[in-house]
C-alpha cells in the first residue's frame, strides 16, 4: 500500500507517499548454495518447502551477505555438502526464466538439514516474488516441518472499498 499522511498535499516528482508492507516471514530449508560472482563465497542460499506429499520444493534464494559473511558460510556448509562417490561436492540447476537466462542456474547441493528464517514479501504460485531477506538460523526446527501450510493466504479484498 502507498500512502501520505491525510493533511499534506499531493506533491508531484517528490518522494512524500510512504511504503506500507504486510510483514511476513517463513522457516525454510537451506538445499543448496550458488557461488557469488566473484567466485569467493556463498553468493545466494537456495531455499526450500516441502510439499503436502514429502517432496522439497525451490521457492527461491537469500543472498545480500557481506564478504566476511560469504566466506563463513563456506565454511559453516560443508559439513551439509552432498557429495558423490568420489567425494566431489553434487551439483544441480535451477529453471532458467526470463530473469536468468544469461545467469549460470547450477548450485552446490546440501543435505537438507538446516533452517532458516526468511523475510518476504509475497509468494507467487510455488515460489517467493522479489528479494527474500535472511533473518536468522531456526536450529529448533525440524526441516520436515518447513511446509507450504505455514505461509499465510493473503484474503482477496475489494480495494475501492478500502479506499471511500
Amino acid at each position: 500500500m502507498v500512502a501520505k499522511p491525510l493533511a499534506q498535499p499531493y506533491a508531484p516528482n517528490k518522494r512524500t507517499m510512504l511504503k506500507i508492507k504486510h510483514a511476513r516471514t517463513a522457516d525454510v530449508v537451506a538445499l543448496g548454495y550458488r557461488i557469488h560472482k566473484s567466485g569467493i563465497g556463498v553468493g545466494s542460499l537456495l531455499l526450500g518447502l516441502y510439499t503436502p506429499d514429502g517432496a522439497l520444493h525451490n521457492v527461491g534464494a537469500v543472498s545480500a551477505f557481506s564478504d566476511i559473511r560469504r566466506a563463513e558460510l563456506v565454511d559453516e556448509l560443508a559439513p551439509l555438502v552432498e557429495r558423490d562417490a568420489a567425494g566431489d561436492a553434487v551439483t544441480g540447476a535451477t529453471d532458467k526464466s526470463r530473469f536468468s537466462a544469461g545467469k549460470d542456474v547450477r548450485f552446490v547441493r546440501l543435505a537438507p538439514e538446516r533452517v532458516l528464517e526468511v523475510r518476504y514479501d509475497q509468494l507467487e504460485g510455488w515460489r517467493f516474488r522479489h528479494t527474500v531477506q535472511f533473518e536468522r538460523w531456526r536450529p529448533d526446527r525440524d526441516p520436515r516441518s518447513c511446509t507450504f501450510e505455514q505461509l499465510e493466504t493473503v484474503a482477496a479484498f475489494d480495494v475501492d472499498s478500502v479506499l471511500q
